[in-house]
């Protein structure tokens, strides 16, 4: 981000734009203890425990989740006449309202991928506008519930009336069809992340075009997905991104074990610090499972705290990788939307102190989002949209 006008690093530029969404500061660690010993010992009343503490939290700092699975899943019932009541709640899903609320869920990137059946017919592009129709139908029908978020702006808007930030995406890479105006127009109906896996220009490495993927997405401010992305690719990746890049929903290598993990090995993590990005640790089992292992909360959390000591502290949050049928594997524990109190009550007895909570469940999340916007604003006013094309850069067809 050297050759920015305005470093988003600099005090006095990033006080304009923490402003646009900056959660109060969470007491300090000392002082939280110091305020609770003292009210025991005038009123004889006991500490609070780890899960009272975690409720108290999480209504100052609710979970912003990295990735929802339930537009594809609500897509795919269509067939069957399927209508899903959000704000009802069905015991055959794992997500609706009364569970997110008791969840203490206050932004989510609603994912919006597509199937290996729509690419391959050529239908990723329609497929994902359908999916963009749904949830933005999905928001309108829970207008008490949900609020469409377009940036950080609308992200603390939607928290201090009480609704859940909803942002668009990650959309699959294929689906923009290679074609950077398809990109503008994903972003213009208000897609705010997209997913690099599946591309062909961002297969092992980045393609010229790839490269200027990437770029564009910088100028326009969409999120840089990287989950499911090979190593190769999000190396090359980070050499070019100057926004901070996003994991929706991935854990540590490290954990789980193997090269052939399709979790983030420790050298990516780090790179992930170098960046300032944001690895949001994924609680779906098959990934956070150690081999013969069953699993739990404890494994999650062990994924959290690798991630926080090699990337640091302000680049891990969360993604529930909900969304999906109640008789999908899930993590013991962690079955639904109304969870995440139990993962960080778990966090609490390792020790965690309420400002790094407050980091991971809220504040390094909306801060990706913040510094992602900073850069685009800045981007803009130095190059115009690209209209190069695959053909051009990379003698591709389309």
């Amino acid at each position: 981000m050297a050759d920015l006008q305005d470093d988003p690093s600099d005090t006095d530029s990033t006080a304009a734009v923490g402003d646009i969404d900056a959660p109060p500061e969470p007491p300090a660690p000392d002082a939280t203890a110091d305020a609770t010993a003292d009210a025991t010992a005038t009123t004889g009343a006991a500490p609070a425990s780890s899960a009272e503490r975690a409720r108290q939290l999480l209504a100052a700092y609710p979970v912003f989740d990295g990735h929802n699975s339930l537009a594809p899943t609500l897509l795919r019932r269509r067939g069957a006449n399927h209508r899903h009541d959000l704000d009802e709640g069905e015991t055959f899903l794992d997500t609706d309202m009364p569970r997110i609320r008791a969840g203490a869920l206050g932004a989510q990137f609603w994912a919006l991928h597509v199937d290996a059946d729509a690419v391959r017919e050529g239908r990723a592009v329609s497929t994902t506008l359908e999916l963009i129709d749904l949830v933005r139908d999905l928001i309108a029908s829970s207008p008490d519930s949900l609020r469409l978020a377009l940036g950080a702006g609308e992200l603390a808007d939607a928290r201090n009336c009480g609704r859940v930030a909803s942002l668009l995406g990650p959309v699959s890479g294929p689906a923009m069809g290679d074609s950077l105006a398809t990109l503008r127009a994903f972003h213009f109906l208000g897609v705010r992340a997209l997913a690099l896996a599946g591309a062909r220009w961002a297969d092992d490495g980045l393609t010229r075009f790839g490269q200027e993927v990437v770029r564009e997405m910088n100028r326009l401010g969409v999120v840089i997905d990287l989950s499911g992305a090979s190593d190769e690719t999000t190396r090359a990746t980070f050499a070019v991104t100057k926004a901070p890049a996003m994991f929706s929903h991935s854990a540590a290598r490290a954990v789980t074990g193997g090269p052939a993990d399709s979790n983030v090995p420790d050298e990516i993590l780090s790179l992930l610090g170098a960046n300032s990005g944001i690895c949001m640790v994924s609680f779906a089992p098959e990934q956070t499972t150690r081999d013969g292992g069953a699993p739990s909360v404890t494994a999650v959390a062990d994924h959290v705290e690798r991630v926080r000591d090699v990337a640091g502290a302000e680049c891990v949050g969360l993604s529930g990788a909900y969304g999906h049928e109640a008789d999908t594997p899930h993590t013991a524990g962690l079955e639904d939307t109304s969870c995440y109190p139990r993962l960080i009550t778990e966090l609490l007895d390792r020790g965690w102190d309420d400002a790094a909570i407050a980091d991971l469940t809220w504040g390094n999340a909306a801060r990706v989002l913040r510094d992602t916007e900073f850069i685009a604003r800045a981007a803009q006013q130095r190059r115009p949209p690209s209209t190069v094309t695959i053909e051009e850069l990379d003698g591709a067809r389309r």
